[in-house]
């Protein structure tokens, strides 16, 4: 009986380690099945959300460059996971837009970082680089060459003044909606504004970012644009069915808002650390107060991110081509305020970033949508803001990069001067007597401009005040030609050539020519003025050659208006 237990035993141990191989080699095979399959769907989960449907010949000139835009990858076989990255192989090599796989541990050594210039040697790319910096520039205005080497997450300075970071704002009591208006943006630089806004706004305030297609054709905008903001939770797209321009593609976001405040930004921007707070602190104190951030540099060729003290932060204005001018704050202004750091009164906005109460923006007028595309539409809100009631300010707090172009690079073919179109509806409606002086700049030639009746029932019904109200308490600063002592062109009567050039701020530092006579005004009106300054707006005609070393090789210059008398004093004799 023994014997039989013993050997029953011994067959049991014999049986132990086999059967457990047995289970070892089910359970290998098991798992090897499940990674397999879970490979294939997460690869085909990564193409089918990620990869643009589109023919071969405009991958390579609408994808990005490089890794974190445009990464060059094969056609799934598996998908390796790491601590630290995501990483798919494939088998043959094909462009792809999104997504952003980057490595969470970002260096602060890449392109870009810190706000730092990333300058390119363009003459030592090869052709085909050469080929994509050049159309870069041409379709954007901007290098989106550049742009497209720089992370969308880049890492920028805290520009703020110190005494900004030490002010406890209230506990949140409103939520703010962004919305950010585009037509044909470069992938990299609006994604770059958008993630520039998630990652430096708190959640508590961010309640959305809506995005408006102003009927893009470009391909990344589409389905791969669609695919991205899908993962991003508070983002949502609005398109618009044909091309309506700026105006009225904002008044398409702003009717979609459920957030306390509106945000407007433009599509080539990058918010900086704590940019929202100083916005929307004064509209949960006063919902009538309207607030522009300050306005920091890119720099279009570069992406060099540009700043300047509190000291330096400049407010709006506007000269009598109703054209928008930067300014330094008048003294009169920085002595309402307590310290520097307080938001400080502007008499008008650039109009592309600012914050307004939502009701307030709809208790205002919103936008006239009799206005086409955009021009204009800044200084009209700007007016309406202060003439029914409001108050206009800039935080020094709150800082906004944007992308200031040289040119633009849209087309229209409206077949009309829309920025002029636009601006006569203004004057109809804002400028009251003082409407003249924008009219003689193109000899009273108003053209079609739509009815305006609306609008000025809205300044009826507001109750706003008078524009000359304006020109006194808001912006005395402002020259006005009815206190010229003389207006007109400065003519060469034997040679009938006239004195032309422009004035405003981008023709500051430029001399004036000689011309032919026109008499149609605009760069050939000046103004003399009591101070015997010849001026138009805000620029003057300088002399710096003086009396005693004067050469036939001196320029006369357009240069700011200084009220010093000196180079820009000048005397009349008949």
């Amino acid at each position: 009986m023994s014997i039989h237990i013993r050997r029953y035993l011994f067959r049991f141990t014999l049986l132990i380690p086999i059967v457990w191989l047995l289970i070892i080699l089910i359970l290998l095979q098991s798992n090897k099945t499940s990674t397999k399959s879970s490979d294939n769907i997460q690869a085909k989960d990564y193409n089918s959300n990620h990869r643009p449907g589109r023919d071969a010949d405009k991958a390579d000139t609408l994808a990005p460059l490089r890794n974190n835009l445009a990464p060059t990858i094969d056609k799934p076989a598996h998908v390796e996971f790491s601590s630290e990255s995501v990483r798919v192989i494939h088998e043959k090599p094909e462009q792809v837009v999104p997504p952003q796989l980057e490595n969470a541990k970002q260096s602060l050594n890449g392109p870009g970082e810190m706000g730092k210039a990333f300058v390119v040697d363009k003459d030592k790319l090869t052709p085909e680089e050469r080929r994509k910096y050049d159309e870069g520039f041409q379709n954007n205005a901007f290098n989106g060459y550049v742009s497209d080497l720089i992370s969308i997450h880049r890492s920028l300075p805290d520009v703020r003044d110190p005494g900004c970071r030490k002010i406890d704002y209230k506990a949140p009591r409103v939520t703010a909606s962004i919305v950010i208006c585009f037509h044909n943006e470069a992938w990299s630089v609006l994604l770059r504004s958008v993630h520039s806004v998630i990652d430096r706004t708190s959640s508590d305030l961010l309640k959305e970012i809506i995005l408006v297609d102003d009927f893009s054709d470009m391909e990344h905008l589409k389905k791969p644009l669609d695919d991205y903001v899908k993962v991003l939770g508070k983002v949502f797209i609005i398109r618009q069915p044909k091309r309506e321009g700026l105006i009225r593609s904002r008044l398409a976001g702003a009717a979609a808002v459920k957030g306390d405040v509106i945000v407007f930004l433009d599509s080539h921007i990058e918010a900086t650390e704590g940019w929202l707070e100083p916005l929307i602190d004064p509209i949960s104190a006063n919902r009538t107060t309207v607030v522009t951030p300050v306005i920091d540099i890119i720099d279009d060729s570069t992406f060099k991110f540009n700043y300047g003290a509190v000291s330096s932060v400049s407010v709006g204005g506007f000269d009598w081509n109703l054209q928008f001018t930067w300014h330094g704050a008048p003294e009169r202004d920085r002595k309402r305020r307590k310290h520097e750091l307080e938001p400080i009164r502007s008499p008008t906005m650039a109009g592309g970033l600012f914050a307004i109460s939502r009701i307030y923006f709809e208790e205002l007028g919103t936008y006239d949508a009799g206005m086409d595309i955009w021009g204009g539409e800044n200084l009209e809100m700007s007016f309406r803001i202060w003439m029914c009631g409001g108050t206009l300010v800039t935080a020094p707090c709150s800082h906004v990069g944007h992308i200031f172009r040289k040119r633009s690079p849209y087309k229209w073919l409206t077949g009309v001067n829309v920025v002029k179109k636009n601006s006569i509806r203004v004057a109809e409606v804002w400028l009251d007597e003082y409407k003249k002086f924008y009219y003689e700049r193109f000899n009273y030639d108003l053209g079609e401009y739509g009815d305006v009746s609306s609008r000025k029932l809205l300044r009826k019904n507001l109750q706003c005040k008078s524009f000359k109200w304006f020109l006194t308490e808001v912006y005395p600063e402002q020259f006005i030609p009815s206190d010229a002592v003389a207006s007109g062109e400065i003519r060469n009567v034997l040679a009938g050539f006239c004195v032309d050039g422009g004035t405003n701020h981008h023709d500051h530092h430029k001399p004036v020519i000689g011309y032919p006579c026109h008499s149609q005004g605009g760069n050939q009106l000046f103004l003399l003025s009591e101070l015997g300054e010849i001026r138009r707006d805000d620029g003057c005609l300088d002399y710096p050659g003086g009396i005693n070393d004067a050469n036939k090789d001196d320029k006369v210059i357009v240069y700011p208006c200084h009220g010093l008398k000196e180079n820009q004093l000048w005397q009349y004799k008949e």
